[in-house]
């Protein structure tokens, strides 16, 4: 796998409150998405991105980061399978347009595997 990217999810109760100190205050801009549930903020370089979750709106739990796979999603999805990494949301391609599964690392933590049309 070739990952493309990581970005952080942040899980937070109240997306308006989240969105104005990250926002407001540190000066991130909704330059990346906006679904409701899932906000992808940026610096104006695009360097610093995080995304806030209040509540994944397909899988049964929310993921802690999200690596950006491009066009190797499928093939990183058979490679967790034949490692026997538990896989916790499977292949799908989501109605917002990325295609994406959740894998739980060793450690617990649920990670997003995902591939967006401008990968």
């Amino acid at each position: 796998m070739h990952p493309t990217g990581v970005t952080a999810n942040l899980a937070v109760p109240d997306m308006a409150e989240a969105r104005k100190f990250y926002m407001d205050y540190l000066g991130l801009s909704a330059e990346g998405f906006d679904l409701g549930w899932v906000a992808n903020l940026q610096s104006p370089d695009g360097r610093a991105i995080v995304q806030l979750v209040t509540k994944d709106a397909t899988a049964p739990v929310d993921s802690v980061i999200s690596v950006h796979v491009g066009d190797e999603v499928e093939a990183a999805y058979e490679e967790a399978q034949r490692r026997g990494f538990e896989i916790v949301h499977p292949l799908t391609t989501e109605p917002w347009g990325v295609r994406r599964f959740f894998v739980r690392a060793p450690d617990g933590n649920v990670i997003n595997i995902v591939s967006h049309k401008d990968d």
